[in-house]
């Protein structure tokens, strides 16, 4: 890893008041920006996305399989850089929200599996995005039958390691299978 790279996510850290011993204490790996990013199309608001080269395939192969069984995935967000992780904990800060409030929800700048170009946020139409009342749908039991055939996996179910909320509608490609 870059040493420049650490030294960005310490600052990062520093500036937002984030101690090292809280991270320590979740077992959060560091994780790399990606830097080999394609477009992955517009999300739900338009917006162009990326992600690596394989992840985007994956991910439209996959949603290709879910539109062909009836069932529409929609992209919420992929990859986000460091800068753009400490712009969503400024926001939250200056909405009131504590240190304690935002890490319930979002993992800290140089730790959020989006840096990886590999994660995804997945909504379908008739549930709010983002919450989770993504899980009562029938795109979250599509996924938990199928997402598996693409590589892709469900990182923070309900009491998971790292102390992220449940979130059944963000999902990791695992570039590994090779």
């Amino acid at each position: 890893m870059d040493k420049s790279y650490a030294d960005k996510v310490g600052h990062a850290l520093e500036d937002l008041g984030i101690a090292s011993s809280r991270i320590a204490a979740r077992g959060l790996p560091l994780r790399v920006e990606a830097t080999n990013l394609v477009s992955a199309g517009e999300d739900m608001l338009g917006r162009e996305r990326f992600l690596t080269p394989e992840t985007a395939a994956a991910w439209e192969k996959m949603r290709a399989a879910a539109e062909a069984e009836g069932v529409m995935l929609l992209l919420v967000s992929a990859f986000r850089s460091l800068d753009y992780q400490v712009g969503i904990f400024k926001r939250k800060l200056e909405k009131g929200q504590t240190i304690d409030q935002i890490l319930n929800v979002n993992l800290p700048p140089g730790y959020s599996e989006h840096h990886t170009g590999r994660a995804i946020d997945i909504a379908t139409p008739g549930a709010p995005p983002l919450t989770e009342e993504f899980d009562q749908t029938l795109a979250f039991r599509w996924l938990q039958t199928h997402a598996q055939k693409w590589h892709f996996k469900m990182t923070y179910p309900r009491g998971n390691p790292h102390g992220v909320i449940y979130e059944p509608w963000h999902w990791v490609h695992d570039e590994s299978h090779k």
